[in-house]
C-alpha cells in the first residue's frame, strides 16, 4: 500500500523557500508518484518502500525546517501523473497529519485512514524517538556517520576526517550510531504493521489523539 506525504515549510518569510532545493534532493528517491509542489510552501509525494518512507523522514526532520504528515491507505486507480491529482484515504490520512504536525513540537505525524491497534500511534512515536536522538548530534558527530551511512568503515572515515580510527569510535558512540541502525529496521516494520493493518475502506477515521 503507498504511503502518501505531505510537507510545509515551518515559516519560510524567515528562511527562504526550501521547497525547490528539496525537491531536486528527492528526485532520487524512488516513488510511486514523484514529490511535487502543491500550494504555497507545501509539497507531496507517495512512496510504496518503507526504507524510503523512513530515509525522507529522518532526512526532513534533520533539518527542523518541516511539518511532516504521513498518510498511511489506499488510492483511487488508475494512479495520475503527478500526485497534484491523486485521490484516495492516503491523502486524506496525510492532510490530517500534517496539520497535526502544525501544532506537536516534533513536527511530524503519522496518521492512518483505518488506524487499527494504534498501529499508526507507535510508528509515529518510534520516528519521533529515532528523530530525538539524532536531533542531539554535534558536527562531528554527523559528520562520521554521514560517511558510514554511504558504507564506509570506520578506517576509510577515519582517513577522510583526519583522525584516528578510534576517534571515530568515539564519534560514533557519542552520536548513538549504532542504536539508530538497529532501530531504523524496526521502523519499518512498524510501518509495515500499519500498511497492513490500514488496508481495507479508505475512510479516514477519527483521530484518537485528539
Amino acid at each position: 500500500m503507498p504511503f502518501a506525504l505531505t510537507v510545509d515549510q515551518i515559516d519560510s518569510r524567515h528562511h527562504g523557500d526550501l521547497v525547490e532545493p528539496t525537491l531536486a534532493r528527492l528526485t532520487q528517491v524512488p516513488a510511486v508518484l514523484g514529490f511535487v509542489r502543491t500550494v504555497g510552501d507545501e509539497f507531496q509525494g507517495v512512496l510504496d518502500q518503507v526504507s524510503s518512507v523512513v530515509t525522507v523522514i529522518l532526512d526532513l526532520m534533520r533539518s527542523g525546517q518541516w511539518h511532516i504528515g504521513l498518510g498511511i491507505g489506499e488510492l483511487e486507480h488508475p494512479l495520475p501523473a503527478d500526485s497534484r491529482s491523486a485521490r484516495g484515504g492516503a491523502f486524506l490520512a496525510a492532510r490530517a497529519a500534517v496539520e497535526r504536525a502544525k501544532t506537536d513540537p516534533s513536527h511530524l505525524s503519522v496518521v492512518a485512514a483505518r488506524p487499527v491497534d494504534h498501529a499508526d500511534e507507535d510508528a509515529e512515536a518510534f520516528l519521533r524517538l529515532v528523530g530525538a536522538v539524532r536531533a542531539r548530534r554535534s558536527e562531528p558527530g554527523w559528520a562520521a556517520t554521514d560517511l558510514m551511512a554511504t558504507g564506509a568503515t570506520q578506517a576509510e572515515a577515519a582517513a577522510r576526517l583526519g583522525i584516528s580510527r578510534q576517534a571515530v569510535g568515539q564519534r560514533l558512540h557519542a552520536a548513538q550510531w549504532g542504536l539508530e541502525q538497529a532501530a531504523v529496521p524496526g521502523l519499518g516494520r512498524l510501518l509495515t504493521r500499519a500498511d497492513l493493518a490500514a488496508r481495507g475502506p479508505a475512510t479516514l477515521a477519527p483521530d484518537r489523539r485528539s
